[in-house]
């Protein structure tokens, strides 16, 4: 791949191209994640997610372009990951690269993930990077696929 993708810290302006990135209705379903009106979308990014210490969370970069972010954040006892990047990116090795270089920072395992089971390139992606399927979790009427990367 001949794309310069790096990752960077989230700073407050970003969340504006994250908000349209959620948006985008092919995106949405693909993810079958709602996307959630403008002040509740700032106010989670906000709080939730910049305003977390035990939150990891990194901008995707291609060349000068935001291409999209990764997160890392706790649910009990468990770390999970997830991920979005704009269309425009999709199908060009970003996601594999951004993945792989976030991984390198991200030392907690094991390290969960719960795509949606139809989102079948996310679900490649994670398994590309040593995920294996270890059972299915739902989410509202939806089975999600729960991956898990060990050691």
């Amino acid at each position: 791949m001949s794309e310069d993708v790096r990752l960077r810290d989230v700073v407050d302006a970003d969340l504006e191209v994250f908000l349209e990135q959620e948006h985008d209705p092919e995106a949405a379903r693909r993810s079958r994640f709602a996307p959630r009106e403008r002040e509740a979308f700032l106010r989670h990014w906000r709080t939730s997610i910049l305003g977390d210490p035990t939150v990891h969370v990194q901008a995707i970069m291609v060349g000068d372009e935001l291409a999209g972010n990764l997160v890392a954040w706790w649910e009990e006892d468990r770390r999970f990951i997830g991920y979005w990047m704009g269309r425009a990116f999709w199908g060009r090795g970003v996601g594999t690269r951004a993945l792989g270089l976030f991984l390198q920072a991200e030392k907690v395992r094991p390290l969960y993930a719960d795509p949606f089971h139809g989102n079948t390139a996310s679900v490649r992606l994670l398994e590309h990077h040593g995920f294996e399927r270890t059972g299915t979790v739902r989410h509202g009427d939806d089975d999600h696929t729960l991956l898990t990367l060990h050691g």
